[in-house]
């Protein structure tokens, strides 16, 4: 096997010079001294002329001219409940006129996405605060465009208060918790199609558009809760591969009369309607139907008050259509609606299209062999599209810019990862840009690039990174035994000496679409690859097939046989390193978590030959155990591609394994339920293989629930490692 190797940084290495200190576990997930410093929560005022942000003090307002303090829109220390309590702000939005907040705290989380609340409206003339409703939390409440009503979804019905005359309306009234919900989505919808409020004002406020889900026949599963006399059982609706989904329905409610009307989105109910988005009209509102298969999207425009829809674009893949928020209607001066634009991956690459409102392709605006990552915004009085893009490689994202002729132009082009936020007029942008090997740099600029102000360039983690010995992440790329190049990063150990044999781990995670091996700052995790690699062990992450943004062919060609080609390129690449002379080929190790755990495990079974340690973290085993949506889209149902699903589940080759095995799992995981791991270890009992275990109560996907979890979890990957590589 051959390797090639583009050299980003060079190979030269810090050394570990005099005073530096060792990373340990405590440094990394206690002291927190390895978290990057960030801008978040910026919100552009309507003038386009000034920002704001939550800090300690309350919400600040700043001049994107200069970067500087104005004023303190809302005093934190002056909210007052009536119970003369502090009003501790967890998330804030405007009205249309910037009068009035909303205020939400004493948040819950639910699932990843959805929360529920108390909610407050903050009246910034009159300095009072007022609850929004009486009658128990609220979710997913906003402003009408207007700023006279508030809706909100509660116990799986949607309401509007209309602060006019403080009366609170129930809109819908069949909500029941397991079978109806309205105004929000299910739990498949919420993981897999990555949204929670399922219900939109129109551009006017004359409506509310909203999805109802029936998932009265969708099976439950149950998670189990520790810690009481008797634990606590919590069920919910969860459609694992080849079962029942909600059948989902989409209404308007016309503000003015209360009339509900049910939009027609065709005879089928089994499939999928992943984006409801309005135009620029009230008079039209855009949905996205998916068929469960998912490889036919159509676009629908539907007329709110009759309910009628027609298709104006429909897009068929012998794959599957990738669903993102790549969505922006273009209005001019004859009509509101002129045309949409809109990402595909048509041609091999995916792109920006211009089409009309009948479907009809105006004009391709981006092209080339790179991929688009998202569209991030639509100055709609210039008719300029920005986007991210992978432009110049995989591992990197630029920011760009084009008009609706196709004239492309630069935004943030410096090597590494850019990501940038505009000004509601798009005069002005935030940037955040690190790499590898530099902690992220917030800058305040002008549209056309020009520095403001360094908002934030993390100089004291830089110097701690330092202080710690941290070392290069190198990039490069091999072959594989059918010549196909892969993209990998390295860290090596202080004072590498080619001459000694060192021990490999292994990072992967593998999925499709998903990327490890990117030119940007890391977190924690990264930190503790440099506390393995200051401990002599040399980390490794390959990019296989079936990651992102290499094109279509190359995502999608895991197609129906998920884990097959994956764990083959991981196969090959630790078969390649096992035979430089600086590793020392008995003590090649892997490590994953969720997909990466399901990789891991295939590498200590599949790949028993040449992974001799391995650790899965909350790993799928077998695909049939995972929800529809994500499943479905890359394997077809269990029904009609059985052997697709048993192939490469781990459960199926435990006969295999020969090396130090390392399970973990979340018991309360609702994502990848502890049943995957539990199955698993029944297999391996039965073929008598011994392994380690560790279990931890009461957590999720995250494993992060209760004191000291987070530490016990690395701590306990930590000493095995050690205990099987050094």
């Amino acid at each position: 096997m051959r390797k090639t190797i583009f050299i980003l940084f060079g190979f030269f290495l810090i050394l570990q010079s005099f005073g530096q200190s060792k990373l340990t576990l405590n440094d990394i997930f206690n002291s927190k001294q390895f978290n990057a410093k960030s801008i978040r929560g910026i919100v552009s005022m309507k003038d386009g002329q000034h920002y704001c942000q939550q800090n300690v003090r309350g919400i600040v307002e700043s001049s994107y001219k200069t970067g500087e303090e104005t004023r303190l829109i809302v005093d934190a220390s002056k909210l007052l409940l009536e119970n003369s309590s502090k009003l501790n702000i967890d998330s804030y939005n405007f009205n249309q006129n910037e009068t009035q907040v909303l205020l939400a705290t004493n948040t819950e989380s639910i699932f990843r996405h959805s929360t529920k609340s108390d909610f407050y409206i903050y009246d910034l003339a009159s300095k009072k605060l007022k609850a929004l409703s009486s009658n128990g939390k609220q979710s997913l409440a906003s402003f009408s465009p207007d700023g006279s009503k508030i809706a909100f979804v509660r116990d799986n019905n949607l309401f509007m208060v209309d602060l006019t005359i403080g009366n609170e309306i129930q809109i819908t009234q069949d909500g029941k918790p397991g079978s109806i919900i309205n105004g929000s989505t299910d739990w498949v919808y919420e993981e897999e199609f990555s949204f929670s409020q399922a219900y939109f004002w129109s551009p006017n406020g004359k409506f509310i558009a909203f999805y109802k889900f029936d998932e009265s026949r969708v099976p439950e599963y149950e998670l189990t809760y520790y810690g009481n006399l008797y634990p606590r059982h919590e069920k919910y609706k969860y459609p694992k591969a080849g079962e029942v989904n909600s059948i989902v329905n989409i209404y308007t409610y016309a503000v003015s009369d209360g009339k509900l009307q049910k939009i027609d989105v065709g005879e089928e109910t089994d499939i999928y309607i992943p984006r409801i988005q309005w135009t620029n009209s009230d008079e039209a509102l855009a949905i996205s139907r998916l068929n469960r298969l998912q490889n036919k999207l159509e676009l629908l425009l539907a007329n709110p008050q009759s309910g009628i829809s027609e298709v104006i674009y429909t897009e068929s893949n012998k794959y599957y259509v990738d669903i993102a928020d790549d969505l922006y209607f273009v209005s001019g001066k004859k009509a509101a609606n002129e045309g949409f634009l809109f990402t595909s991956e048509s041609e091999g690459f995916k792109h920006i299209y211009y089409f009309s409102m009948q479907g009809e392709l105006i004009k391709k605006l981006t092209s080339g062999n790179w991929d688009i990552d998202q569209m991030i915004g639509f100055d709609k009085q210039n008719k300029v599209v920005y986007f991210s893009a992978a432009k110049s490689s995989p591992i990197n994202r630029e920011i760009f810019g084009v008009d609706l002729k196709g004239e492309m132009f630069e935004i943030e082009t410096n090597i590494g990862w850019n990501s940038v936020s505009f000004s509601s007029n798009f005069d002005y942008y935030i940037s955040n840009w690190s790499d590898a090997n530099t902690a992220p740099i917030f800058s305040l600029k002008t549209k056309n690039g020009k520095l403001i102000k360094t908002l934030e360039n993390n100089s004291l983690l830089n110097t701690t990174v330092q202080k710690f010995g941290f070392l290069k992440k190198e990039f490069f790329s091999l072959k594989t035994t059918e010549e196909i190049d892969l993209n990998a990063y390295r860290i090596l150990p202080p004072n590498f000496d080619e001459n000694k044999k060192y021990p490999v781990l292994f990072y992967v995670y593998g999925g499709p679409g998903s990327q490890t091996v990117q030119n940007r700052w890391g977190g924690s995790r990264d930190a503790w690859f440099h506390l393995l690699a200051q401990n002599d062990v040399i980390i490794l992450s390959v990019d296989n097939r079936g990651t992102g943004f290499r094109g279509e062919e190359f995502k999608k060609m895991t197609y129906l046989q998920l884990g097959k080609y994956e764990i083959q390129d991981q196969i090959d690449a630790a078969k390649y390193i096992s035979t430089l002379p600086y590793v020392d080929a008995d003590k090649i190790s892997i490590f994953g978590w969720s997909y990466g755990g399901y990789m891991s495990s295939l590498a200590m079974t599949k790949g028993s030959e040449i992974f001799s340690s391995g650790i899965a973290v909350a790993p799928v085993t077998n695909w049939r155990y995972y929800d529809n949506i994500y499943t479905e889209r890359f394997m077809r149902t269990p029904q009609e591609n059985a052997r697709g699903y048993d192939d490469n589940s781990p459960i199926n080759h435990v006969e295999k394994l020969k090396g130090n095995f390392l399970l973990v799992h979340g018991e309360a995981d609702d994502n990848v339920h502890a049943q995957n791991t539990f199955d698993f270890i029944s297999a391996l009992v039965a073929a008598n293989k011994q392994f380690e275990l560790m279990i931890y109560p009461n957590s999720n996907h995250g494993i992060y629930t209760g004191k000291n979890t987070t530490l016990n979890l690395y701590t306990k990957m930590t000493e095995f490692l050690f205990d099987h590589l050094k």
